[in-house]
């Protein structure tokens, strides 16, 4: 059985080591450290991008990836009726722990629930996609999960910063694959996960798409790193 290192982390910290950090490998940038508590901050420490997603959630809400259930517990608080799903079992464990009322172990893609008002999938939840070319799958399922009228609530990133050199050129291989996938490891306590394709999705494409399935894309934020906050609605 595969293990759950990301769940083995999230339970780690609910547990009471509060120090606890993961090392994240990719194929683009250096190996890093994330601390876990970054998966448990309160609405105060959340970004802007979060926190404004939070504000415009209404009705019965779906919280796709949804971790440690921090987003669900915010929306609980103002008494919105939140499903919060993640494929990791030491998520969902965690969750129940800390009061998510309605956690569970569930993959989007094959989540068969519907009549949900809004869909959040913050902290790129987007990227579960992992391919750009399961964007379109991406947007199928969301037809079949949301209202008429429902809305995701989405955020992501342009990454081509990261491929500038220094005289301000782009080196981005037209012709190879998009420049915003990418692979991750997560690691905790020297035990290594299996590696994953996650993506970042441009703000012009993942427009270019949803007008294809019938949704409505406005751009609610962006800061100065091109992390951008969308609301799509689902208007067919």
């Amino acid at each position: 059985m595969q293990e759950d290192v990301y769940g083995d982390g999230l339970k780690a910290y609910q547990k009471g080591e509060k120090n606890a950090t993961f090392v994240v490998e990719s194929d683009l940038a250096e190996t890093d450290e994330w601390p876990v508590s970054t998966f448990f901050r309160a609405y105060a420490e959340m970004p802007e991008v979060e926190q404004m997603a939070l504000q415009r959630a209404t009705g019965k809400v779906l919280d796709v990836g949804a971790g440690a259930g921090s987003h669900s517990l915010w929306l609980q608080m103002r008494h919105l009726d939140v499903t919060a799903i993640d494929i990791s079992e030491g998520a969902v464990d965690v969750m129940r722990e800390r009061g998510v009322q309605h956690p569970l172990l569930a993959d989007y893609f094959c989540f068969e629930e519907g009549g949900y008002d809004t869909m959040l999938m913050l902290m790129n939840g987007v990227g579960i996609v992992g391919r750009l070319n399961r964007l379109s799958s991406f947007f199928l399922q969301a037809k079949k999960i949301l209202k008429k009228g429902g809305r995701i609530l989405l955020d992501s990133s342009d990454i081509r910063y990261m491929y500038e050199e220094e005289d301000g050129s782009m080196m981005i291989d037209l012709n190879g694959d998009y420049y915003g996938e990418m692979e991750y490891t997560f690691g905790f306590k020297g035990a290594k996960g299996k590696t994953f394709e996650w993506v970042f999705v441009d703000f012009d494409t993942l427009a270019d798409c949803a007008k294809l399935h019938g949704f409505s894309c406005e751009k609610i934020y962006e800061d100065d790193h091109f992390l951008y906050l969308a609301e799509l609605r689902n208007e067919a």
